[in-house]
């Protein structure tokens, strides 16, 4: 008598269990069983496609979910889950569209039973590709950005070199020192834009260390001011206040410079005349604390632009700079467990704020 040998038994996926977890689920799911009739639909698939599960379930999945490819060819064709390869367990994200132009980013899974088994169900992820496609438009941009802004100094560096090289008899010891110097301040440029650059990545990845200590308000200040005097400013147009109870400000030394010459450079930049800065003690929702404030007598920032104040290479109308300082400011206050924000200065013009914790207790 022959002996029988059990079939192999064929996976399947329980409606109730998989509805249930696939409304948990950020992206859109679609089950079908092995003979590809829709089995299961969940919430976000049904925004996604505009249709509801009622109108999916019950039918092929090939005729309610017809996937091609860029180039107009069927997507389920190509794959074939039922007559391919056994050994396939499913497919990558790959972009693809249906006929009406819908673009979807599909992750396909097939259940088998045991290794290069019968299929027993597919399982579809969908993600929306507009929120892939904004984000390769604006990592275009933000090259794009970056390879312009690196240019203008490279171009100037190159330039000037290649004219003193070709021609330094010609030029008066004046017109070379002239050169040189244009030479360094592009030079310094390039160093600026470049140590800007990697801070934003650290900022993007959370990888931005700090080592916060206690530090005196007035001569961090102080030197600041100093710095632009030394440039050539006039003395008389920085005000700085520094309130009681705001004389030292918990935060990293190198990390507050960097705030606080970035939020300096851009009031000088847009003043009319003065600049005025000011720390007082501050307290919120999140504590105690120290408020830096930085404002000028200039034009201001109209309500509608603050937001993009503090994105990557936001100009104002005078324009200057690399784009990326209050972006900085921003990712460095928040590090530190603070905010930042832009307002209107009490006498015209526009005041940044940076709010510092207190030292914890």
């Amino acid at each position: 008598m022959d002996q029988q040998v059990p079939e192999e038994p064929v996976l399947t996926v329980p409606h109730s269990a998989a509805s249930s977890a696939a409304e948990m689920l950020p992206d859109g799911l679609i089950a079908a069983d092995s003979e590809g009739i829709v089995s299961s639909v969940n919430h976000r698939a049904e925004q996604m496609l505009g249709r509801r599960a009622a109108e999916l379930v019950g039918h092929d999945i090939r005729e309610v979910l017809p996937l091609e490819t860029r180039n107009g060819e069927s997507w389920w064709a190509m794959t074939d889950p039922w007559n391919g390869l056994r050994t396939r367990t499913g497919h990558r994200e790959k972009l693809l569209q249906l006929p009406d132009g819908l673009e979807l980013l599909v992750t396909a899974r097939y259940l088998r039973a045991g290794r290069a088994g019968p299929l027993g169900a597919i399982l579809l992820s969908l993600r929306d590709a507009e929120g892939r496609r904004r984000a390769e438009l604006d990592h275009a941009a933000l090259i794009s950005t970056i390879a312009h802004e690196l240019r203008s100094p490279l171009t100037g560096v190159k330039g000037f070199t290649s004219t003193l090289r070709r021609r330094w008899d010609q030029f008066s010891e004046e017109q070379r020192l002239t050169m040189l110097e244009a030479i360094d301040a592009d030079a310094d440029r390039l160093t600026r834009l470049i140590t800007d650059l990697l801070d934003v990545s650290r900022i993007d990845s959370g990888r931005l260390r700090i080592h916060e200590v206690p530090l005196p308000t007035q001569d961090i200040l102080a030197r600041h001011v100093e710095r632009h005097v030394a440039a050539g400013q006039d003395e008389q147009d920085f005000t700085i206040t520094v309130a009681e109870g705001a004389e030292e400000i918990y935060a990293d030394a190198d990390r507050l410079d960097q705030v606080l010459s970035n939020l300096l450079e851009n009031a000088v930049r847009h003043r009319a005349k003065s600049v005025t800065l000011d720390a007082s003690p501050w307290s919120g929702p999140t504590g105690p604390g120290v408020m830096l404030s930085v404002s000028d007598d200039g034009t201001g920032i109209p309500a509608e632009q603050r937001r993009a104040v503090f994105s990557r290479f936001w100009h104002g109308p005078s324009g200057g700079g690399t784009g990326l300082g209050l972006y900085i400011v921003r990712g460095v206050v928040e590090v530190h467990g603070g905010w930042a924000e832009i307002d209107d200065a009490p006498g015209g013009g526009a005041v940044v704020r940076a709010f510092f914790p207190a030292e914890p207790s």
